[in-house]
């Protein structure tokens, strides 16, 4: 499973660490996904999007489900 937004394709980020010496370390800054159910096309589906088009309300969530227990019939 890849590091990218399903939605804006953010994806890590590749550069340094420098320190107060300007010594230079390799350094990878990851996108903050977060897997969470998406409703499109009236299918509900799991994507990985990051926080900040979660926060946007690009994410459409899905309407909870309504389980309501089954009718009880009386004699």
């Amino acid at each position: 499973m890849s590091r990218i937004c399903a939605i804006c394709g953010k994806a890590p980020q590749k550069g340094h660490n420098v320190s107060h010496a300007n010594n230079k370390t390799r350094k990878i800054w990851l996108p903050n996904l977060q897997t969470v159910r998406h409703e499109e096309n009236g299918s509900v589906r799991r994507i990985r999007a990051c926080a900040k088009c979660i926060k946007r309300g690009l994410v459409k969530k899905p309407s909870h489900r309504n389980y309501s227990p089954a009718p009880v019939e009386q004699a």
